[in-house]
Parts: structure tokens; sequence; C-alpha cells
């Protein structure tokens, strides 16, 4: 089972080291990331394993989530099958 994680704000010091330590937190391996800074915006997606994970996912996105107001960041964590099901024609 996979996550597709979502980052998105101007750009700080430490956002991809939170982010990835929150997934650490709970046993949720990161995959494959791209990131980039467009101007001051960071923009980043990562791919995550979360079978492993030691916490219920909605509990986890909502994390992620709560991190991001609290830090002026949009961050979204969707299953990987929402979110192949929402892109598919």
């Amino acid at each position: 089972m996979r996550a597709v994680i979502t980052v998105v704000g101007k750009d700080t010091v430490g956002i991809l080291a939170k982010v990835s330590g929150i997934c650490a937190e709970n046993k949720i391996n990161i995959t494959e990331v791209t990131q980039s800074v467009l101007e001051d915006m960071f923009c980043m997606i990562m791919l995550a394993d979360i079978s492993q994970s030691t916490v219920e996912f909605t509990k986890f996105a909502d994390d992620l989530a709560e991190y991001g107001e609290e830090n002026g960041l949009s961050i979204h964590a969707m299953h990987e099958d929402i979110f192949n099901s929402m892109h598919k024609i």
C-alpha cells in the first residue's frame, strides 16, 4: 500500500526533514521524492510505502495537515487507491 504526499508553501529550512520525520515516526517509508523551489515557493511530491505504518492512515494525514497549517504549508496525504481512482478516465 502506498500514499501520495504533496507539500506546497513558502520555502523555509527543514520542510523536507520535518515531513520525512513525521513519516519515519510512523514507520512510513518514503520511496520516491521530487521537489523544486519556484522563486520562493516550495513544491514537493512524495510516494510513500504505508504497509508497515503504526498509525491509522487518516491520523497520519491529519497530523501532516496540522503540521502544514501550523507552518503555512498545504500538505495533503492521499491513499494511492483514491489517487488512482481520481485520475482514471
